[in-house]
């Protein structure tokens, strides 16, 4: 079977182009990438899709979201956060362990890998947890785990606090060939806070997180990487002083990458007034200052990642007082206009913003995705990125509604998926 694709502008994150190309599609594979018009001559294809005025992505990838699933299926589920992901562009989803029970054994990473098989949408890539229920106590079987098909450990939503334990997993892990990513929070400094401490916490009378708990166990994790040689990943970085941190441990070679979502080079601190429950996330929207130091961070390629931390959460979580809400926004559904807004910008380039939601994530996990060349799997998305449209829950594919931006507008969308030459999800006209 083939598919021909015709008319649209493909982009290369690796190469760093943006061109009019037509694509050849068979078994599955990018078969042959032809300048415009030369596909004419190929002969009668199977499908064809008209990509005029529309640009063409590799499938996108997102390495940090939350898909529920065991035990919080009220919220989402691996089929439900696949059909968003289709829906948004992306085409692999790494999802972490914190579930219940916690993805920490073979048993659990399979029954991940099992749901997203009968799903049938997004290519799901299990987060296993670093430690043995996420307590940050005992390491998990590492070697285990990546023979279950575990791709990178983490303990999100909880620090490893203990710098020896950190440091063995750092070494186990590089000898296993997994990505450490690492939720770093100082727990003693954050414990009770519930938003950015500063001017609107003192304002708004709700305890505060202050930037320092990111950054000390940003500083530590740095020094571990920096001691072992083994690679480290810094998860949601949300503050100028973590990405100081990042650029100089760069600078020294140090084996550091990193990502943030959307939400952080988007929105500040001034997001919570009103108590707005759906802002309120951890690490949690901090100042203006720090948003301009992340756009500058992804800019200068400190911050190598875009992720969306999608996490989403039930009414029942949300509509509390806002000191008893969850932590926590979806994304699935915006990433892709929100990164787009930075390109109009002039933040990023196309070709940038699309290689820190593909290609890099892939790279940091060492998985084949994130480009389009001849002989590579068809994971794609056809965007069209100047569509205007006010988003609604009615945009949100996800179980969870759990979003800042639902009445906002935006600017661009996805209008078609396809992974591995199979159109997963395409939008109705």
């Amino acid at each position: 079977m083939r598919t021909w694709i015709k008319a649209g502008s493909v982009v290369d994150p690796v190469r760093g182009t943006v061109e009019k190309v037509e694509l050849i599609i068979e078994k599955g594979k990018i078969a042959e990438i032809l300048p415009p018009g030369s596909a004419e001559r190929k002969g009668p294809q199977t499908k064809i899709i008209d990509a005029s005025d529309k640009v063409i992505l590799p499938g996108l990838v997102d390495m940090h979201v939350h898909l529920r699933e065991p035990g919080y299926e009220y919220k989402e589920t691996i089929a439900t956060g696949g059909r968003a992901g289709v829906a948004g562009g992306f085409t692999t989803l790494a999802c972490m362990p914190n579930t219940n029970p916690p993805n920490d054994s073979r048993s659990v990473t399979e029954f991940i890998l099992e749901r997203a098989k009968e799903a049938g949408l997004c290519r799901v890539l299990p987060v296993a947890a670093i430690t043995k229920g996420q307590k940050g106590e005992t390491l998990t079987e590492f070697g285990d785990l990546r023979e279950a098909g575990a791709v990178a450990l983490s303990d999100d939503g909880f620090s490893v606090k203990n710098s020896e334990l950190m440091r063995r997993a750092l070494e186990y892990a590089k000898y296993h060939g997994l990505t450490v990513i690492s939720h770093c929070e100082e727990a003693d400094l954050s414990r009770g806070g519930v938003m950015h401490e500063g001017v609107i916490s003192t304002q708004v009378g709700l305890p505060g997180i202050p930037s320092a708990s990111e950054e000390i166990m940003v500083y530590r994790d740095i020094c571990l990487a920096k001691l072992t040689k083994c690679p480290v990943h810094i998860a949601h970085v949300s503050t100028a002083g973590s990405v100081e941190l990042i650029r100089r441990a760069k600078e020294e070679e140090v084996p550091v990458s990193a990502e943030t979502a959307p939400h952080y080079f988007t929105l500040d601190h001034r997001a919570v007034a009103g108590y707005n429950t759906h802002a309120k996330v951890n690490p949690p929207l901090r100042t203006p200052e720090d948003v301009q130091a992340i756009r500058e961070g992804l800019s200068m390629g400190v911050i190598d990642v875009i992720a969306t931390d999608h996490a989403p959460h039930s009414t029942l979580e949300k509509e509390l007082e806002f000191d008893k809400a969850a932590f926590g926004m979806i994304g699935l559904s915006t990433a892709l206009a929100l990164t787009l807004e930075l390109v109009r910008e002039g933040v990023l380039g196309l070709a940038q913003a699309v290689k820190k939601l593909s290609y890099n994530p892939a790279s940091v996990l060492g998985v084949e995705a994130g480009h389009l060349k001849e002989g590579s799997t068809a994971d794609l998305s056809l965007i069209d990125p100047e569509y205007e449209y006010v988003f609604g829950e009615a945009d949100i594919l996800s179980k969870s509604k759990n979003s800042p931006f639902v009445g906002k507008s935006l600017r661009g969308r996805n209008e078609l998926t396809m992974i591995g030459g199979k159109v997963v999800w395409e939008r109705e006209t």
